[in-house]
């Protein structure tokens, strides 16, 4: 029997166990502590608990979407994704997709997932490349519960979006704006629900396409919760950019958004509502043919709390996000000014400008793995990023450059360049001309490619004899592709993981090996 030092080693050791301190090592540590006290038999069978501990454990190495203080106490409007492409089985048309509400557990009830009633989701677009939106697709939700004596989401199967045992509904308008005017092009349009399990949802699917309208004009929109598309190793990215496989192309990753799911907005519309001149694009050497999206939330500028739990909203609307290009207020934008970036328009990007061309992640790149990366400086320096700058800002000549000048973060895409018939998930820098930095593909890797274009993988397109690092066009964060099939037809996200089958953070095949990896090295140890 041990006692003394022994015995609180053991206690520190299961205290942090329970509170999700430390890794799968540590596990190790506590076992073979355990074996002195008990039989392997008994050991044995504290192996298969152990799982439940392990998977809490890898829980902890997970961050969010949630990339500015103020925005990530409002989930609701914190704008998640961003994606733009020419719709692969459309191709006369182009896709628009925003996901919000990041992080959504799928067992989270009984208050599950919805939009929020008193913000304005916006998909914008420039046409002309000056920075000023030229068309917005507005979003504005409406809230009904039809019985408010039951804490139950749905209180009964749900076979229908209009079935009355589909407690908690939502319903939207879309509305086109120009500068024009307004256009409803939708009202009263239903919302896919969240998925709450087989019993209470027994074709999810069917309610996720019934979710699905087509509308006068060409116009095909959706709203609702589906599987969250985007895939990154997000525990190693910010534990000083680990990467647990070095040097991140060959796997090794850890999936942080794994298992769980998102609100999503989307419309798909013909190519000729999104360009300046209101034709069909052709010719992929017109700048005419570069149109730049991002997405904003907007809240009322006051809202008065009272002690019976009621709340009122009044007051001008005040934009609290906004999303272009991906990881660009997470990675570029200094913490003193992410939440300031948020309310920002992109024609006022200038002000940004230093944060792109003299970037703290190349440094972290060099420091941390040696990497030999570009000169960098100032905005005007000789030393500055003009390949970012390109990337991030202003358009790359000949692909995504558009008609005027003015330095903008937006998401890019050049709707004249067809659907790849062979993608590739590294987009631009993998020969894809198709893919991003060319708008943003549901399985576009987005994190490998940011990663490379910080490393100097794209510098020599301006730099003809700057010869870039063996590494720069091998760094990756070893996760290359999502948990979940994407769908063949719009909105070709993955459909929402379900409550009842939550797994929480393991969802997905990649997870379920760390995990099982782990266990089995443990059994191995214990066994010597």
């Amino acid at each position: 029997m041990l006692e003394g030092d022994d015995r609180l080693e053991i206690n520190r050791y299961w205290y942090r166990f329970e509170n999700n301190f430390i890794s799968s090592s540590h596990l190790y540590k506590y076992y073979v502590m355990r074996e002195r006290m008990h039989s392997m038999g008994k050991i044995a069978a504290s192996l298969v608990a152990a799982s439940g501990i392990l998977l809490a454990v890898m829980h902890v190495a997970a961050s969010s979407h949630r990339e500015a203080p103020l925005i990530a106490a409002d989930p609701k409007a914190d704008g998640a994704d961003l994606y733009a492409f020419v719709s692969p089985d459309k191709p006369d048309t182009a896709t628009l997709i925003a996901t919000y509400t990041p992080f959504q557990e799928p067992n989270g009830g009984p208050n599950f997932y919805t939009f929020d009633d008193n913000v304005r989701y916006d998909i914008k677009v420039d046409s002309d490349g000056d920075g000023v939106e030229d068309v917005t697709y507005r979003f504005k939700f409406n809230t009904t519960v039809g019985n408010k004596s039951t804490f139950l989401y749905n209180v009964g199967p749900v076979k229908s979006l209009s079935d009355a045992n589909l407690n908690v509904k939502q319903t939207y308008t879309l509305t086109r704006i120009t500068k024009d005017g307004e256009t409803v092009l939708g009202s009263d349009l239903p919302v896919a629900p969240s998925n709450i399990g087989k019993k209470s949802m027994p074709d999810y699917a069917a309610l996720s396409k019934a979710a699905v309208k087509k509308l006068d004009g060409g116009t095909t929109t959706f709203a609702g919760q589906v599987d969250d598309p985007f895939f990154v190793e997000l525990g190693g990215i910010f534990d000083l950019l680990t990467i647990r496989k070095l040097p991140g192309n060959m796997g090794g990753g850890v999936d942080g958004l794994a298992g769980y799911n998102v609100n999503a907005v989307a419309v798909q519309v013909p190519l000729s509502d999104l360009t300046s001149s209101g034709t069909m694009p052709t010719n992929a050497a017109d700048k005419g043919s570069v149109i730049g999206v991002w997405t904003t939330a907007s809240r009322p500028s006051t809202r008065v709390m009272n002690e019976k739990g009621e709340q009122s909203y009044s007051g001008d609307y005040v934009q609290v996000s906004r999303l272009g290009a991906p990881l660009v207020n997470e990675v570029v934008v200094p913490l003193a000014f992410k939440d300031y970036w948020n309310g920002s328009k992109p024609k006022d990007d200038a002000q940004f400008a230093n944060a792109v061309t003299d970037p703290e992640f190349p440094k972290l790149l060099k420091l941390l793995y040696g990497v030999k990366v570009p000169p960098q400086g100032k905005f005007g320096s000789p030393e500055q990023r003009d390949d970012l700058v390109a990337i991030f800002v202003t358009g790359i000549p000949g692909v995504t450059k558009p008609a005027k000048d003015t330095p903008a973060e937006e998401l890019r895409l050049n709707l004249a360049i067809k659907p790849s018939k062979k993608p590739n998930r590294m987009g631009v820098l993998g020969g894809d001309s198709a893919g991003y930095p060319n708008g943003r593909r549901l399985a576009d890797d987005v994190t490998d490619i940011t990663i490379d274009a910080a490393a100097g993988a794209a510098y020599p397109l301006f730099h003809k004899t700057f010869k870039p690092d063996p590494l720069a066009t091998k760094l990756g964060d070893g996760v290359d592709h999502n948990d979940a099939a994407f769908r063949g037809s719009f909105p070709y996200l993955a459909l929402p993981w379900s409550g009842l089958d939550s797994r929480p953070h393991a969802s997905n095949a990649s997870l379920m090996a760390h995990m099982e990896k782990a266990m089995k090295d443990l059994k191995d140890k214990m066994k010597k």
